[in-house]
């Protein structure tokens, strides 16, 4: 049960930095796009490298804080692992997704970029939760580090 409502919890936040990130990568493909002129495309992978950045900040900060320990992996080895998935989800997913719907479906590109990046989330969740920022005791099977740490 406590799992469970620790999950719901994290799901929340990480719903919440997603927004952000959207609406940080909405801003960033409009700027591309219009004032630097660069092909959607381009502009596309512009701005959801700025929004990876941003959110791998606040999910090792705020979303997975709980379950890591900074000395482990380090947070280099982290920001590998989730270019690794939740980038190349986002930047393959919005490209792909965000091409398919302009070209096909005649979608103006902002709101093309909106339903890509919709369709992305649950899947960049689960890389997150699963591979990213595991905690090298969940790996194990023993309690987190922050658990004992704290008396919980």
């Amino acid at each position: 049960m406590k799992n469970a409502r620790r999950r719901w919890a994290r799901w929340g936040i990480f719903n919440l930095v997603g927004l952000l990130g959207f609406a940080i990568q909405l801003v960033s493909l409009s700027l591309f796009k219009r004032l630097a002129g660069l092909d959607y495309r381009l502009a596309t992978a512009c701005a959801v490298e700025i929004a990876l950045v941003h959110n791998f900040i606040w999910h090792e900060n705020v979303t997975w804080a709980d379950v890591l320990s900074r000395y482990s992996d380090g947070v280099w080895g982290r920001l590998l692992r989730f270019h690794a998935t939740n980038g190349l989800i986002s930047f393959i997913g919005n490209v792909a997704f965000t091409w398919t719907f302009v070209t096909w479906a005649r979608m103006p590109y902002l709101l093309a970029n909106a339903v890509s990046v919709v369709i992305c989330s649950l899947l960049n969740f689960a890389a997150g939760d699963r591979f990213v920022f595991r905690s090298r005791a969940r790996d194990r099977g023993g309690p987190a580090l922050w658990c004992r740490a704290s008396g919980h």
